[in-house]
């Protein structure tokens, strides 16, 4: 078996699971948020249940449209709260003690190798870098979820994907991540696994893995899980106090297809509208002016995102007429942010610092773009009307990309406005 199918054949108390079996499997922890948590809600009370299976077990965060935009995001926020202190849950996440949900849980501890996450949120996948099967489901599975503390899915293949090499300068986890959904195509991975190793894995930090399972759903996958090294366990040992059981590959596992990607061959990329796999060398994306950057989100929003930032706008403005919105995605990472000097950076930029929030991201709030706006961000994709007016558009690109263009004034390779 793959790593991933022997994490869920031991959360189903089988002794192996094949592609396409259909298991019923134990969750050690269920996500939901301000958006997805109000229907799970719902649906959990309309079954006739009145009780939580496991409050520990059980986490809602709000973080999409909060602080709260609107009467509508302040109802679903009171929903939540009400519900979270009806159940007496462990696990909720509001105001100051909040943040972007992807980042939060890694950083609190909630997050483990070899543990089954489940999360009414598509970028759930993102906790794959610290070794645990975590996968976006419904809010109806949610409600199963929350009621049983079990959920309802089928086996995955697998994809193996390995790195080679160390990257260059100004490249990151994010242009690997957009390297192999260009590769993949948007439907490469459909409802595979992707499995990452590699000895390239030592020159990703573990914000990167974070940026790079994060965007496994990009192309499909139903979830991306890296191999578990020292880096994770660096990461896991002030955070994680609870025993866990990391899960490897057998050496006859089967994969569908190997992707072999050379660290050191890649260059910083932009992916155009309206797709994450039309990534190009930001070199060659042509003159394209911009009217906003945002970096932040669940994907590029970690402290490692805020300093590669800082390194390209300390001494320099944004251009003007260039909105820039920087978003630490947890207050931790605000505060040593603050600490450490980067948001002073940011602010001789030029730059509007927001409190954690996925806002601009899917055109909620804080960032929302008018007709004919063009932005390049960090997030995660860059849909039709993502980030707001249907004929806006939304590059994506890193934390280094997205704050040279935000100084150029258009789309711009850091190694042009930095040189090397």
């Amino acid at each position: 078996m793959t790593a991933t199918q022997k994490i869920l054949a031991r959360h189903a108390g089988l002794g192996n699971v094949r592609p396409g079996e259909l298991i019923t499997a134990y969750a050690d922890l269920a996500l939901g948020n301000d958006i997805t948590a109000p229907v799970a809600i719902d649906e959990f009370y309309a079954a006739g249940f009145e009780r939580v299976r496991d409050r520990e077990k059980i986490a809602i965060v709000l973080d999409h449209f909060t602080p709260a935009k609107d009467i509508k995001a302040a109802q679903l926020c009171k929903k939540c709260r009400a519900f979270a202190a009806k159940q007496e849950l462990t696990h909720f996440y509001e105001a100051g003690e909040a943040g972007i949900e992807h980042a939060l849980l890694p950083e609190i501890g909630l997050v483990a190798p070899g543990e089954l996450i489940i999360g009414a949120d598509s970028h759930t996948c993102t906790y794959g870098a610290a070794g645990a099967f975590a996968a976006g489901f419904g809010s109806t599975d949610l409600a199963a979820a929350m009621a049983k503390g079990i959920v309802w899915l089928k086996t995955p293949s697998a994809i193996r994907v390995v790195f080679r090499g160390a990257p260059p300068r100004f490249v990151c986890g994010k242009d690997a991540a957009l390297h192999i959904v260009a590769a993949l195509g948007t439907d490469g991975a459909l409802y595979k696994s992707l499995e990452f190793g590699g000895p390239g894995l030592r020159h990703l930090s573990m914000d990167d893995r974070f940026t790079i399972a994060n965007m496994s759903v990009e192309c499909g996958a139903k979830n991306g899980l890296f191999d578990v090294d020292d880096t994770t366990l660096a990461y896991l040992a002030d955070r994680v106090k609870r025993p866990w059981q990391a899960e490897t590959a057998d050496g006859d596992a089967q994969y569908d297809a190997t992707l072999d990607i050379d660290l050191s061959a890649l260059r910083p990329l932009v992916a155009l509208p309206f797709s994450p796999a039309k990534a190009v060398p930001a070199a060659r994306a042509g003159d394209i002016s911009i009217d906003q950057a945002v970096i932040g989100s669940c994907t590029n929003g970690r402290y490692g995102d805020m300093l590669a930032a800082t390194e390209i706008f300390k001494g320099r403005k944004a251009a003007k007429g260039v909105r820039v919105i920087i978003i630490p995605a947890t207050a931790a990472i605000y505060r040593k942010a603050m600490r450490e000097g980067l948001l002073d950076i940011f602010l001789d930029a030029g730059c509007v610092i927001s409190p954690p929030t996925c806002g601009p991201c899917l055109g909620g709030h804080m960032g929302v773009l008018a007709e004919g706006e063009r932005c390049v961000a960090t997030t995660n994709r860059n849909f039709v009307g993502r980030m707001g007016h249907p004929k806006s558009e939304v590059y994506l690109a890193s934390p280094c990309v997205a704050a040279a263009s935000a100084v150029a004034g258009r789309i711009c390779d850091p190694a042009a406005l930095m040189g090397g």
